[in-house]
């Protein structure tokens, strides 16, 4: 930046570094020395949304996301980035509409590969709150579209995590092949698709050395490879060990962001946390959970179970 600071794709890397560390005062300083330097991009819009959503700032997110809308190549983005906002806090029909109408207004963009990624990411939310049906579908709508690593990958976890680990094994295999000296293939997508379909099998050991490998990257990226991890540590009835993993997601907003396993963290916290014996930290990250979630859609089945482990621990 101090070589040429003119381009604003460093302003938006420099912006998203602060976001990962949580430091959101110099994150703003960033997009607001950008904007004194006319370097409008949208890219920078999408960061000081996920910003302004970490600060709970509502007119925030709305000024960002409006000043998208209608604009072909650019709205699509934005409005994936509302359906996941809307998935965090549980109010899926939302997140499907708003999906729905981001895949579309890539596909009007000619960014067929971009709506492969929004539905294989909504398919993996779905999958994580307990809906087995639609995940597939999904999937299938995903794959049918020109797609690249990412989309086989996202579409692979929320196959492995829910419905078909058979066709989950058969994409790992294409990616492994095709990907081989790829690291966010290699230690991240591989060892969390493989860590998936042996939590499905029922088998949270071989989750959990399939995950050993993503253990030096893990904060690189997405959060995944963590999440699934506690997950196998909770199906091993390992509480203490859980509920360290779970924590590192709450301790990273800025790398997860808006994503719903920002939200469910606080629930399988819990949950670790009961099993550890620890009923008031269960109690309170309960509690959290069903805060954040409190205008969560009501038929969803993690929530439905979530409320019913609560009610248990008073």
């Amino acid at each position: 930046m101090k070589l040429n600071p003119g381009i604003w794709i460093q302003y938006s890397h420099l912006f998203e570094a602060y976001l990962a560390l949580n430091r959101l005062d110099e994150a703003k300083a960033v997009a607001q020395e950008a904007e004194a330097r006319h370097l409008d991009c949208p890219c920078l819009h999408e960061d000081i949304y996920v910003a302004d959503f970490l600060r709970h700032d509502t007119a925030g997110m709305e000024r960002e996301a409006s000043g998208l809308m209608g604009k072909p190549g650019y709205e699509d983005m934005m409005l994936y980035v509302e359906s996941k906002t809307a998935a965090f806090a549980g109010q899926f029909a939302k997140a499907r509409e708003l999906t729905r109408r981001a895949v579309e207004s890539a596909q009007r963009a000619d960014k067929k590969e971009t709506a492969a990624d929004y539905e294989a990411g909504a398919a993996v939310w779905e999958a994580l709150a307990g809906n087995t049906a639609l995940p597939k579908q999904q999937v299938q709508t995903a794959l049918a579209l020109p797609k690249g690593k990412d989309v086989e990958a996202i579409s692979a976890i929320a196959l492995g995590w829910a419905v078909d680990s058979v066709q989950a094994k058969r994409l790992a295999d294409d990616l492994s092949q095709r990907f081989p000296e790829d690291t966010v293939v290699q230690f991240n997508y591989l060892p969390t698709i493989h860590a998936a379909v042996a939590l499905r099998s029922g088998d949270p050991g071989r989750a959990l050395d399939a995950l050993v490998a993503a253990s030096p990257y893990e904060l690189g990226s997405n959060l995944y490879p963590i999440y699934v991890r506690g997950a196998a540590y909770l199906a091993g009835r390992q509480g203490t060990a859980a509920a360290a993993e779970f924590q590192k997601i709450i301790d990273h907003p800025g790398i997860v962001q808006n994503d719903p396993i920002g939200a469910l963290a606080h629930l399988q916290l819990g949950r670790a946390y009961a099993m550890a014996g620890d009923t008031a930290k269960a109690k309170a990250s309960y509690q959290e959970f069903l805060t954040l979630w409190k205008n969560a859609d009501s038929d969803i089945p993690i929530l439905k179970q979530a409320k019913a482990e609560y009610a248990k621990l008073q």
